[in-house]
């Protein structure tokens, strides 16, 4: 952890938090159970206690099941063998399954005692009742296309803004539980502007909403943010996790990547909000689009994201499986929600998924000219986004290359005589050279590698010292060549090989053991939504998969995506498990209103600003989120939404509030990334000494987190417990490590924002200290600090005054850190007392969190 400077009003920071404490949101393992009343349901109450307990061995997988038997389908649970039936419906006494389960002889029982799993009454209850009921079969609920359901009728009808509350009172109602008030204008307005854009509201959008009495104030003010090119920047975030997105391929070598462009195509996509079917088609399979433009094929990076192996001795076959294997589970997470992966090597062990069909989705991928050998981060296909200025300047470094090279040359005629057209490796004067050497010398001069020069330069320095020197010239003008081509960004991108590969199911996942040749398909249980697809009599491509994918009888993409956007906004999605909808996976908390969302996306032209401000504007998401001991007990993690959400905000979200409440955020749309403060020796310990931090200066410490310089072995040092980047990651996590709360004390980021938000208020805030303690306030948290919250600001900057009075030094130190300037005409003590205050503003509870 850095230590640049002392933490400033450490005593403040505790006074503080004991007399602002805020309630903290109640976290539990388990949402509450749906209403199970009337009659027993196969995909609610019985397949996930099949799923638990059976699919084991009688299950999807064929090589792991036992006695032939499958619970999984239909066929096998209603089999008759030599005059036994495994379920009879309506006869629960004549059915195996019940006999088994009901047993207490150990070797009849199922489940078995030596599987440690073990029914509960209640679930053997269940399973009895639904063969007594006539045992009706089912799907699970996910892959069965969602039907819009009728909008409930309520009993408090006034409080319900949009269909989406309707089902939240609904559910309520049911429960017996009381929803929340409305939050207070200011926490709504802080609450849905870092929402929707990454970053607090300005004082004066604060007092323009007060202001507005109209009944529409708050959804003009939520129109005004989803029109901001900050919308952008802040929804992006979510998607570059789920894309692995990272300026580095990743492994031992970790080399840089030009794919920023990629990002910034997306940012650009959804400010102007582009149908969500068209951003999937153009993501997965722009180049394929009837004369695709260069915006299309750069579109297609989201799956070239993945990490690129350039370890020695690795396999280039291997690589390149790996990285279409990557490719085939992203696409699965993505846009399916399901655990696809789980069937690389073997049938999927609780969904009905085939290794076979994985191999299916395999091939649509497999048909990219990718080698899998070396580790260059602009592996071709590419799109090259040089500018004219930057292509001029290339051909000036190969002149310079070109120069010396013909030097050498010149030199290595005499030192290695040979014939006119041949290399100086094959010189009788070159034998005994080392291998190394050797092999330099074989290649054209302009061609030689930097290590290899190098290696070169040390042997000839003392026998022949101005051959040594001109190799060593040659060696910089190199370096400085393949510098300036690797920083010219290059967007790696798909691109169809003329002749499709052959795609077969590998043995174990193992890239080298091929067994049933396969074509590109949709798996078996998705047939019927997708006929269309699988009637083409043509060999398929990614833009059928695509164009499925997004296909309204699609029973998935639909409900996974907005699941994730309630995830978002609520801290939690319909389904927890926002990664796998499969029957291992949670059960919607509420199905009807997932589906209505579902159905409500697809009819709406999967329009994305749409569904958010549907969202946002719902009686739900304006509650107050204050909770009861009732509420805490009776639901933990408001998964009925009783209560508006309260949750940690992410740690990008906190620096970028920082930045801006301070008026040092510099805001630029896209570009390179840039590198921010950074402790010392992070990247150095991480890559053996082999890479070095360099620390931007100026405007680069002040962008958006979003462009901050993405290391993917080593990401950056203040989003703590953020996606690693290195494989689809879409469940939000939230943090609690105390590193977070030291970081917001001493990291030199937080420390320079705080001494920048001090002398704000100082020039801005008016000429009291309480004038300026309530513009450090709103600046932050977006409201007036309460009498209490005053008194103790005040008292607490007096006495820092004091302390600083009699310590002028350390006083000087505090306001030194950061390259922004300090403006002299400041008094350094009341400066520095000012910047404690601010510090512990930036750290209440209040700060870090969307109340």
């Amino acid at each position: 952890m850095m230590r640049q400077a002392t933490s400033p009003g450490g005593g403040l920071l505790f006074a503080l938090l004991a007399a602002m404490v805020s309630a903290c949101a109640v976290r539990a393992e388990d949402a509450p159970a749906p209403p199970k009343a009337g009659a027993v349901q196969f995909s609610r109450d019985v397949l996930p206690i099949l799923s638990d307990n059976c699919f084991k061995c009688h299950g999807p997988d064929e090589k792991a099941r036992k006695a032939k038997l499958r619970l999984d389908v239909k066929e096998g649970a209603f089999r008759v063998k030599d005059g036994v039936a495994v379920i009879v419906p309506g006869k629960p006494g004549q059915s195996e399954l019940i006999k088994r389960i009901t047993s207490k002889d150990p070797d009849e029982m199922m489940p078995p005692p030596d599987s440690n799993r073990k029914l509960t009454a209640h679930q053997i209850e269940l399973l009895t009742r639904w063969v007594e009921e006539g045992a009706a079969w089912g799907q699970h609920w996910a892959f069965v296309k969602p039907v819009r359901p009728a909008v409930p009728v309520v009993k408090e009808k006034g409080w319900v803004r949009n269909p989406i509350d309707a089902f939240v009172l609904e559910r309520l109602e049911k429960e017996g539980i009381e929803h929340s008030p409305e939050a207070s204008k200011e926490t709504l307005i802080r609450r849905v502007t870092l929402d929707l854009t990454g970053l607090p509201p300005t004082p004066g959008e604060v007092d323009a909403f007060l202001a507005d009495s109209s009944p529409d104030a708050y959804e003009k003010v939520v129109d005004q943010l989803l029109a901001s090119p900050r919308y952008g920047e802040r929804m992006v975030w979510a998607w570059l996790d789920a894309a692995r997105y990272a300026d580095t391929n990743g492994y031992q070598g970790d080399n840089t990547r030009t794919m920023w462009p990629w990002r910034d195509w997306a940012v650009k996509a959804m400010n102007e909000n582009m149908r969500f079917d068209r951003f999937t088609v153009w993501q997965i399979a722009g180049d394929l689009l009837p004369n695709a433009t260069a915006e299309q094929k750069i579109a297609t990076g989201f799956c070239r994201n993945h990490m690129i192996n350039g370890e020695g001795g690795r396999i280039p076959e291997e690589n390149r499986v790996d990285y279409v294997m990557d490719q085939t589970e992203t696409v699965g997470t993505v846009w399916m929600g399901v655990t696809i992966g789980c069937c690389r090597c073997h049938d999927h062990k609780f969904d009905p998924f085939l290794q076979k069909e994985y191999y299916e989705l395999f091939a649509f991928f497999n048909n990219t000219p990718v080698t899998g050998a070396g580790g260059n981060g602009q592996t071709a296909p590419v799109v090259d986004m040089a500018t004219p200025e930057q292509k001029a300047k290339q051909v000036e470094y190969q002149r310079a290359v070109k120069k010396v090279a013909v030097e050498v040359d010149v030199m290595e005629r005499e030192l290695f005589p040979r014939g006119p057209k041949e290399l100086p490796a094959v010189s009788p004067k070159a034998a005994g050279l080392s291998g190394n050497i050797i092999a330099d010398l074989k290649k054209a001069t302009e061609r030689r590698s930097p290590d290899g020069l190098r290696e070169m330069v040390n042997y000839f320095k003392e026998r022949e010292p101005a051959y040594s020197e001109s190799l060593a010239k040659l060696r910089h003008a190199i370096e400085e060549r393949d510098a300036f081509n690797a920083s010219m960004a290059r967007v790696m991108v798909m691109e169809e090989m003329p002749k499709p590969r052959d795609t077969f199911v590998l043995v174990k996942g193992a890239y080298d053991k091929l067994a049933e040749k396969v074509e590109p398909g949709i798996p078996r249980i998705f047939e019927q939504s997708a006929s269309g697809v699988e009637a083409s009599k043509r060999r398929l491509n990614r833009l059928d998969l695509a164009k499925w994918l997004v296909s309204p009888e699609n029973p998935l993409t639909a409900r996974v995506t907005v699941n994730r956007y309630w995830q978002q906004f609520f801290g939690v999605g319909i389904v927890k498990t926002v990664e796998d909808f499969g029957i291992q996976g949670e059960r919607p908390v509420n199905p009807q209103l997932l589906d209505w969302l579902a159905t409500e996306f697809v009819n709406s032209g999967w329009d994305v600003k749409a569904m958010h401000r549907l969202i946002v504007t719902s009686a739900a998401y304006r509650q107050s989120s204050k909770v009861t001991a009732e509420m805490a007990e009776r639901d933990p993690e408001n998964r009925l939404l009783a209560r508006g959400p309260r949750f940690r905000l992410p740690a990008f979200m906190i620096r970028d509030q920082a930045l801006a409440a301070s008026g040092l955020l510099v805001e630029k749309l896209g570009g390179p990334p840039v590198k921010p403060y950074q402790p010392a020796g992070i990247w150095e310990e991480a890559t053996f000494g082999k890479v070095a931090y360099k620390q931007d200066h100026g405007c680069a410490l002040y962008r958006r987190s979003l462009y901050t310089f993405w290391r993917r072995i080593v990401g950056p040092t203040e989003f703590f417990d953020s996606a690693a980047r290195q494989t689809c990651t879409v469940r939000a996590t939230r943090t609690n490590t105390p590193l977070q709360a030291l970081t917001l004390l001493d990291d030199t980021t937080f420390v320079e924002a705080a001494r920048a938000l001090a002398q704000r208020v100082m020039l801005e805030g008016g000429s009291t200290a309480e004038s300026r303690i309530e513009q450090a306030f709103r600046l932050v948290l977006a409201r007036r600090p309460t009498d209490q919250e005053r008194s103790v600001l005040l008292a607490s900057l007096e006495r820092l005054k004091a302390e600083y009075a009699a310590d002028p030094a350390a006083a000087a130190k505090l306001l030194s850190v950061g390259e922004s300037k300090r403006d002299d005409r400041l008094d350094p003590i009341e400066h520095t007392a000012y910047t404690g205050v601010c510090t512990a503003i930036f750290n209440l509870d209040e700060a870090v969190t969307k109340e």
